[in-house]
């Protein structure tokens, strides 16, 4: 049995989109399933919309999710180059011998030319179709005026009878009349090979078994195998994809202002969980389990799971994927992670570890961290309905005799490095004071951070703002309580 071999082949155009990533991971796993090879390509024959760095963004992404590739530009291998634009004499060798196999003839015809049939078609109502007068020449013609220097493309000619059929791992059996195809350009007149011709050339001599790409291409297919038959080769197998969509009308398109792959990592999502996500995007797993790591993923996928419509992105199921995935970190990783927010969102000096403690059961995404804590370094203006809770039964009155209390019994704590001694000290409050926990933290809270929701409770952000702070917050929520009952006196 030959050996797996997939590919994944990128235009380097500036950014990863979620669909294309899922494709890489899809080529990944179907390889890696079946002990068999992951291949990086760069498909760079389309200049004008290559993008600076665009090449290290997709090394950097593969890299960040773990779909290592063992062969590619960056680590080499036996079929290299394996960037389009250093095999350029190749496609060109090919695209010659094509033409003497009469599955390709050369074309001389000028944009206008084209242009003016299109025109034709519209005004009759039907689909264009390019009909290349230039096919009726012979060879022997055409290779005469390319030495003299005559502009030209190679296009694919294709017989206008019969049907032309393949099966899809996904969508079973296509079949495609040959008359609807269009003869389009395989070398173009610059000398760089279209999308068309490349990925056929490359995939054959780079020994790819199984080929996966989005199901745009179906219709395309027929042409491409009308070229493997053209020169005898193998076709491979195809695994077309579903679309990844924005909604049931819209695909997700970096164009429309949807994330990509770098977007979501600015904005705090974990590279493992985006990956576990958009492998159950078009794909389903025989159980309902849902967390997977990349493993465990390989030993599961199989390509008769790949559903044939398009899956939708949803950013909050996402969003509690990677909430799943911080929580089951050890604290020292979650920590390493938060870091950068905490350093960005406090200057206070207070012991971050001690708040990304408090953050971790809390935080879904990391970008969330900066506004969860940004009382930490000032104590934000607040209304004192905050203290007015009815799950917890609180009134003003309430409020202000446990922070009064709370101030007197924290005044005279003289050890606040221990969290215990603080827990200790004030849940023995509520019973002296004959109130429910609540009725008593839940003022000293809102007193020491002023916000509705927090990632902790007063007992655990009073140890971290230290006994300054927080009696210093305490008196504020005093005063304010204070001015209360003396406006509702008045």
């Amino acid at each position: 049995m030959k050996k797996v071999r997939t590919r994944f082949a990128p235009s380097p155009t500036g950014y990863m989109h979620i669909g294309n990533l899922r494709t890489a991971l899809f080529e990944y796993l179907i390889a890696k399933h079946e002990n068999g090879d992951f291949i990086l390509r760069i498909e760079d024959t389309d200049q004008e919309r290559e993008v600076e760095g665009a090449v290290d963004i997709i090394y950097d992404t593969l890299a960040a999710v773990g779909l290592h590739h063992d062969e590619g530009p960056d680590v080499g291998g036996d079929f290299g180059p394996y960037i389009q634009s250093q095999r350029l004499p190749m496609y060109k060798e090919y695209a010659d011998k094509l033409v003497d196999l009469g599955g390709a003839h050369y074309c001389f015809c000028c944009e206008e030319e084209i242009q003016e049939q299109r025109k034709v078609a519209e005004s009759i109502g039907k689909a264009f179709k390019f009909d290349d007068p230039c096919k009726h020449m012979s060879i022997e013609e055409a290779r005469e005026r390319i030495q003299q220097g005559e502009t030209y493309t190679v296009r694919q000619t294709i017989q206008p009878t019969g049907i032309t059929a393949f099966e899809d791992q996904v969508y079973g059996r296509i079949e495609v009349d040959n008359n609807i195809l269009d003869e389009s350009v395989l070398l173009k007149s610059d000398g760089f090979p279209t999308y068309n011709f490349a990925n056929i050339i490359d995939d054959h001599q780079m020994g790819i078994t199984h080929v996966v790409r989005g199901n745009e291409y179906l219709s395309s297919t027929p042409k491409y195998n009308l070229i493997y038959e053209a020169f005898g080769w193998e076709i491979p197998t195809y695994i077309h994809v579903p679309p990844v969509m924005k909604d049931e009308q819209h695909k997700l398109s970096k164009r429309n202002g949807d994330a990509s792959f770098q977007d979501l990592l600015q904005k705090g999502y974990l590279p493992q969980a985006v990956l576990n996500y958009i492998a159950l995007l078009g794909w389903a797993p025989e159980t309902e389990q849902e967390i997977y790591t990349l493993d465990e993923l390989v030993k599961v996928f199989s390509i008769q799971r790949i559903s044939r419509s398009g899956a939708i992105f949803d950013i909050d199921k996402l969003t509690w994927m990677n909430g799943m995935y911080l929580r089951a970190m050890d604290l020292e990783s979650f920590h390493a992670l938060a870091k950068p927010y905490l350093t960005q969102a406090i200057k206070r000096d207070v012991d971050l570890l001690s708040v990304s403690k408090i953050l971790q059961q809390r935080t879904d995404i990391l970008s969330q961290i900066p506004e969860q804590v940004d009382f930490i370094d000032e104590l934000p203006t607040y209304d004192n309905g905050l203290y007015i809770h009815k799950k917890m039964k609180t009134t003003y009155e309430i409020a202000l005799t446990a922070l009064k209390a709370a101030y007197e019994a924290l005044s005279a704590l003289e050890d606040w490095s221990k969290e215990e001694t603080i827990h200790d000290l004030l849940l023995s409050l509520p019973s002296a004071l004959e109130l429910k926990n609540g009725q008593v933290l839940w003022p000293i809270r809102t007193a020491i951070t002023g916000k509705p929701f927090t990632p902790g409770g007063a007992i655990e952000l009073a140890h971290i703002l230290g006994k300054e702070e927080t009696l210093k917050r305490i008196t504020v929520g005093i005063e304010k309580l204070q001015m209360e009952e003396v406006n509702k006196n008045n």
